[in-house]
């Protein structure tokens, strides 16, 4: 479950000064939600009703009664650590802050800043606090699936009547089942420690238990014991308990993980027994049927114990790694976004000094070769946003035979005389559904690799397969797919550089050779598309890349020929609103050049004010990622004033929030004059 806007906000209590002013004004523009809270009951009641992190000035506590924030603090689940930010004068050491002890045993998870802080130190805490958060509730989640794991093994153990214990080591503190509880003699709330257990046991066989208890603390043998217990009612019972050690992982004695049985039927019968011997002949082979089948059951929970707790580390491991690549993807998707914004300044200013400059050769290389320059780092904002899964994509129905056929020409040219390239495409293969360019720039850079891989010469496979995944895999949902695999004679890669060779910025090129982001550009968009990329390899054999890709039922679209004349768009009135002086100038002249008026404002609040005015405009060109008002905001609020106003919708960032409306039509940064101009024209008709 993704966390809603309202449980990562940030909730600000500091009524002195401009304290919440300045730090909501510098949360906000950093793109998280704030609110501001009058007094320390609404703080109170804005926690509860879900937040993120709360931001508190040290006077807007004192003397105040902490009792319903810590009360909430302390009830909060296992698997939620709220994080509180205190802003104080006097640090957060006790030489000069002495409160500062009782605040930490109070909020538990708390920060101190002095104050004055610098707004960078503010946001990079809000930001940690916030990611926490997120994090948070992966974990639960997770539990969440484990919880629902125990419960199925908790029916199975109900339903062969076991019981389950746990003596964690080596306080020898113990935790029992209800059925366990039941095998003593004691009810669902009855008190049960270790001393108590052992003091339950009968006296003629304490020595006998106690002995098999030894042998598996100190040689790690299996815990398997029958003997009799006294219940208070002074009746006697037999208890069997079955158990193991979980060692951990200094090697350790950690727990002792068992079950009990009451098998006070079973040894009445084994009296009877033998008082009757000839009489229950029948009874015996019986009985000793149903104590073969006790001990596999037996022994089949124990292993399903063994196995949960395997399946509890494997899903820790799962949830680190989670975490360090969502950490990664959105450093680099923020770093494209911003990057994205200075080149669509440099971009459109090289545009039109380009179109305005005299006829000096001199000067136009020097143009093109910063415009190739500026083109280039937008390609390695694709190759970051493509690893971060935030790239815009036009995923449709594509022929893989045509398409990998039809990059031959290219891919020649690219390999040079010493590298054989070959085909295997069967005929009849579904299409897939995939972004036909992205797809070709990811085939062209695993051709590249291979190449790289293989300096004195070699052979390269392109190989097409269909592809069948079933229900339970770990990575893919069920359905038919399509493998593109690039496969080379070259160097090869060791284990342990496969196991790195998707991480971002990993690579095995001298530097200045390579990015590093290569393959995880592939990885991103191939898990972006639906798919994943498999990689195997061997030292002096070769690598083999393959693309998991998902097949559709969609017949390919059939490519249009494009119009030989351009029809020229009618000179409009257009209300342009970006926060960014540098993309504001820039753009605002491709718009005039192109002949259009432009209204310029810096912010949604100033273009509502000019949509709700007289002002004749044709169309609404916004950014997205704006402080206080989002382009997605704006166009929502622009509707309610003007309904049938065209808008579009400027970003350098593909990840729109999820449950978005409006179906804007986008232009993706850094964009050139002519992609403006078409998405105008084709706006304005």
């Amino acid at each position: 479950m993704k966390p809603g806007r309202s449980s990562e906000r940030a909730v600000i209590l500091a009524p002195n000064g401009r304290d919440a002013t300045v730090a909501e004004a510098l949360i906000r523009e950093a793109g998280y939600y704030a609110t501001v809270c009058a007094d320390f009951a609404q703080l109170v009641s804005e926690v509860e009703s879900g937040a993120g992190i709360a931001v508190i000035a040290d006077e807007a506590i004192k003397g105040v009664n902490l009792r319903d924030l810590d009360r909430w603090l302390h009830n909060q689940p296992v698997w939620s650590d709220f994080p509180i930010v205190l802003l104080t004068r006097q640090g957060g050491g006790p030489e000069r802050n002495p409160d500062a002890a009782r605040l930490r045993q109070v909020f538990g998870n708390v920060t101190f800043l002095e104050r004055p802080f610098h707004p960078t130190t503010l946001i990079s805490v809000v930001g940690s606090a916030v990611r926490g958060r997120r994090r948070q509730y992966q974990t639960r989640a997770i539990l969440e699936d484990l919880s629902d794991s125990q419960a199925l093994l908790q029916t199975a153990l109900d339903a062969g009547r076991l019981g389950t214990l746990e003596l964690h080591l080596p306080e020898l503190r113990l935790e029992v089942s209800d059925t366990t509880k039941a095998c003593f003699g004691r009810g669902p709330h009855d008190r049960f420690t270790f001393a108590e257990l052992q003091a339950s046991i009968h006296p003629d066989d304490r020595v006998q238990r106690q002995s098999a208890l030894d042998a598996t603390l100190t040689t790690g043998v299996d815990y398997n014991v029958e003997y009799r217990c006294v219940w208070a009612d002074r009746s006697v019972h037999w208890v069997e308990t079955r158990a193991r050690i979980v060692r951990g992982p200094d090697g350790k004695p950690k727990t002792l993980v068992g079950v009990s049985v009451d098998i006070t039927a079973r040894k009445t019968a084994d009296i009877e027994r033998d008082k009757l011997l000839e009489q229950l002949t029948s009874e015996r082979a019986a009985l000793d049927e149903l104590t073969a089948t006790l001990e596999q059951r037996v022994e089949e929970r124990t292993a399903d114990l063994t196995r949960e707790s395997a399946a509890r580390e494997r899903a820790q491991e799962q949830l680190r790694q989670a975490q360090k690549m969502e950490t990664i993807g959105q450093l680099t998707g923020g770093v494209a976004h911003d990057f994205n914004n200075l080149l669509m300044a440099v971009m459109g200013n090289l545009e039109l000094l380009r179109k305005r400059m005299p006829d000096d050769p001199r000067l136009k290389r020097l143009v093109d070769g910063a415009m190739q320059g500026a083109e280039r780092g937008a390609s390695l904002t694709q190759r970051l946003l493509a690893f971060a899964r935030q790239q815009d994509l036009r995923a449709e129905a594509v022929d893989l035979g045509t398409l990998v056929r039809g990059m031959s020409d290219l891919l020649d040219r690219s390999l040079g005389p010493r590298i054989t390239l070959g085909f295997a495409v069967p005929e009849h293969l579904p299409p897939a559904r995939i972004d036909a360019n992205q797809l070709e720039l990811a085939i062209l850079n695993l051709v590249i690799n291979a190449r790289d891989a293989m300096p004195d010469g070699g052979a390269i496979t392109i190989r097409l397969s269909e592809h069948r995944v079933g229900r339970g895999h770990r990575l893919l949902k069920a359905g038919d797919y399509l493998k593109v695999s690039v496969i080379d004679t070259g160097e090869g890669m060791s284990p342990e550089t496969l196991k790195k060779a998707v991480e971002p910025f990993f690579s095995t090129k001298p530097v200045g050779k390579g990015t590093g982001l290569g393959l995880s550009m592939v990885h991103g968009l191939a898990e972006q598309l639906g798919g994943t990329l498999e990689l195997t390899s061997t030292v002096g054999k070769g690598t083999t890349a393959t693309l998991v890709l998902p097949a559709t039922t969609a017949e390919p679209a059939v490519a249009e020929e494009e119009q030989a004349e351009r029809h020229a768009a009618r000179s409009a009135v257009i209300l342009f609103v970006d926060d960014d002086p540098l993309i504001a100038m820039s753009t605002t002249e491709m718009l005039e050049d192109l002949g259009h008026r432009v209204i310029p404002v810096n912010s949604g609040r100033d273009a509502l004010d000019v949509l709700r005015s007289d002002e004749p405009i044709d169309l609404m060109m916004t950014d997205h990622m704006m402080p206080g008002m989002t382009g997605i905001e704006l166009a929502a609020q622009s509707r309610e004033v003007r309904p049938t106003l065209p808008i579009l919708l400027a970003t350098g960032y593909a990840d729109l929030p999820e449950g978005t409306q409006l179906d804007l039509p986008r232009l993706a940064k850094p964009y050139h004059q002519d992609q403006l101009r078409d998405q105008l024209d084709h706006l304005l008709g």
